[in-house]
């Protein structure tokens, strides 16, 4: 029971609110945007951020969330994106914690020394990184612009002729199998990323990126 305390005039009456198991249970959606703070500023130099990236730290911003884990408890996670974004990524994530979709972990690419394959090995969910599109120079991916998001990697990995990245996530290429934290065409997830305008590289010819969500499509 929850007892809620309503002043009536000079009574004061004490009701008490049946609370079903479920809202009791359930923590709230937490989540702020801010500015890059000083010490992470620091982080990210010269890891994920460096002089020449397309975008600058001022236009960047720290998203710190709730996200469900797939121990099925809440965890707080933080990523980097563009501050032209920033809300609009919370607005998707607010919807997915609503759905319970889980997310194995949320950390600053920083975390992994910038390096995209341990983070995505590691099923990292991240946000801005500044690299190069698939590694190669000189075409600057999404992720340096803070306005492409991975989710869940291995559970959707990227899938061309030159295999699967991350190779741990070789057991998730079959798309007819559909298990935890896999992403597909008109699911939840889809459709979050779809409502802020972000589209998503399974809906790619060949190669298929199952993690990526980008502004614009790449």
């Amino acid at each position: 029971m929850r007892r809620l305390v309503v002043p009536l005039g000079m009574v004061v009456a004490v009701l008490c609110v049946a609370v079903t198991a479920s809202e009791a249970a359930t923590p709230p959606f937490v989540a702020s945007v801010s500015p890059i703070p000083a010490g992470i500023r620091q982080w990210m130099t010269g890891s994920s951020w460096r002089p020449g990236c397309p975008v600058g730290l001022d236009h960047l911003r720290l998203v710190r969330l709730t996200y469900w884990g797939f121990d099925r408890e809440p965890h707080r996670g933080r990523l980097v994106v563009h501050a032209s974004v920033a809300h609009a990524v919370l607005r998707v994530f607010h919807a997915l914690f609503d759905a319970r979709y889980p997310i194995r972990r949320m950390r600053l690419v920083d975390a992994y020394g910038a390096n995209d394959k341990r983070s995505m090995r590691h099923d990292n969910t991240s946000g801005f990184n500044c690299r190069y599109r698939n590694g190669v120079c000189c075409v600057w991916s999404m992720h340096a612009y803070g306005k492409a998001i991975d989710v869940d990697p291995v559970e959707n990995p990227e899938i061309g002729d030159w295999g699967v990245s991350p190779p741990n996530g070789a057991a998730y290429r079959d798309r007819t199998i559909h298990r935890r934290g896999m992403i597909f065409h008109g699911d939840v997830v889809w459709r979050a990323f779809g409502s802020a305008g972000w589209r998503w590289g399974g809906d790619w010819t060949w190669p298929v990126d199952y993690q990526h969500f980008s502004t614009n499509g790449r």
